[in-house]
């Protein structure tokens, strides 16, 4: 009776779902790409993959699944190396980040949930196992892959302080779903009892681990710095800060934090990157209103480094990580608002120090190591203590290569995600396989 009356809530949202999409799409200059999002595949890129079967297929929404999706699809490619991999986004950006990375085969939209457009597109592919990365449950989707004999894992499956009594109201929606899982890979135990209290079957639930802990550390090398700056055109000399994914609102902030900077130290520079590439245009406004100089990405030129007490405006979808090599320090964003906050293992990994607001509730277990292993100082609670984070930070070398090493300490102790994920991976292939 659920099933159908989602459907039936399904079919009555169509004649909105599409003029909305295509309106998201065109005024953000990207393709509206209908024809993938209702199952058909075209044949040129089903050929990326022999035609289907002998397949893995991830599903990850965005930016954050996607990257988080990289460690696993390079442990797919070691363990597995004769399975192609297909990865499914719904937005533009988690596409062209998975795109750019190579990690896979082929890289589609995820399909709208409509059980036609699910079926085509599972049947173009036949995946041997479905993977769908954190918490993205669709059941059409989930209860057409069971029909269709495909196991369905959930991988770094998360409930959030803030959803789980949300999940736990609508429990009766989402148990029927989460019943038609074979197998859930959640990041801590805390995850784990969640999910088993909304209807998840306890047999089926795994503590994976948190696969973003599984970045490789890589400290850039001096020579490597200098070409990342060349190729951006950042001051060689500069002290240079990244504000990374920032949202509404921190824009303003983050740049009277570099103006205070720039009072004790004009041989600075900042590397500014909204979380949303089309909100650039008004952050441009925003700089050019409060006089700094500045270029986008976008529009760099080569003509040489541009001046110090400037701004590089990051215009452009995945080149973010690169330009981390290139920092001094790092300030992660969605933190400075209530957005929840993002990802500061990125960065991390580079061995930068990190800072990041008081409000990082969709990276709690993240934050809450950092501050162990880093200090509280690395959680300013507003914009003066973040001013004062950065000025402090910005005059001690020594106590910044300390703090990123610290940071980077975090990753290396926390990995093996990734190796956990796989062996349940491969118990489902290995059950599949006896089912003939």
């Amino acid at each position: 009776m659920i099933n159908i009356i989602y459907n039936l809530l399904l079919w009555l949202v169509l004649p909105l779902l599409i003029p909305y999409h295509a309106y998201r799409s065109l005024s953000r200059g990207r393709r509206t790409a209908f024809m993938e999002r209702f199952g058909r595949i075209p044949a040129d890129e089903l050929n990326l993959i022999g035609g289907g079967g002998g397949t893995i297929l991830v599903h990850a929404v965005s930016v954050g699944e996607t990257n988080a999706a990289l460690p696993l699809l390079k442990g797919i490619r070691t363990r597995f190396p004769d399975k192609k991999i297909v990865i499914t986004n719904v937005t533009e950006t988690g596409r062209s980040v998975a795109q750019k990375s190579k990690a896979a085969d082929l890289c589609i939209y995820f399909p709208f949930d409509y059980p036609f457009a699910v079926r085509s597109v599972l049947e173009s592919i036949r995946p041997e196992v479905v993977i769908i990365m954190e918490t993205e449950i669709w059941p059409n989707f989930i209860g057409v892959a069971r029909e269709m004999g495909i196991p369905v894992l959930l991988a770094n499956g998360r409930i959030s302080d803030r959803s789980f009594g949300r999940y736990l109201r609508l429990s009766w929606f989402f148990r029927p779903v989460l019943q038609r899982l074979s197998a859930l890979c959640m990041q801590t135990p805390v995850d784990a009892e969640r999910i088993t209290a909304i209807g998840a079957p306890s047999a089926a639930v795994h503590v994976g681990g948190n696969l973003k802990y599984d970045i490789p550390v890589v400290k850039a090398k001096p020579e490597q710095v200098a070409e990342i700056k060349a190729k951006y055109q950042i001051p060689a000399d500069c002290f240079v800060f990244a504000a990374a994914s920032t949202h509404e609102g921190e824009e303003a902030q983050v740049l009277e934090a570099y103006r205070a900077l720039l009072t004790r130290d004009p041989q600075s520079f900042l590397i500014l990157a909204p979380r949303h590439p089309e909100r650039a245009p008004g952050v441009a406004e925003l700089i050019k209103k409060e006089g700094f100089p500045f270029q986008s990405r976008s529009a760099l030129d080569g003509s040489g480094p541009l001046p110090a007490g400037g701004i590089l405006l990051l215009d452009t979808v995945g080149e973010l990580a690169g330009l981390y090599r290139a920092a001094d320090l790092v300030f992660v964003g969605g933190s400075l608002v209530a957005t929840g906050g993002h990802n500061p293992l990125e960065p991390a990994a580079c061995q930068v120090p990190v800072l990041f607001g008081p409000h990082m509730q969709n990276f709690r277990e993240i934050a809450a190591l950092f501050v162990k292993h880093c200090g509280a100082e690395v959680q300013p609670a507003d914009l003066d203590a973040l001013k004062a984070e950065l000025l402090r930070l910005s005059a001690d070398t020594s106590l910044r290569e300390d703090l990123g090493r610290r940071g980077a300490g975090i990753l290396l102790e926390s990995a093996g995600a990734t190796g956990r994920h796989l062996d349940v991976m491969a118990s489902l292939l290995e059950q599949r396989g006896k089912r003939g």
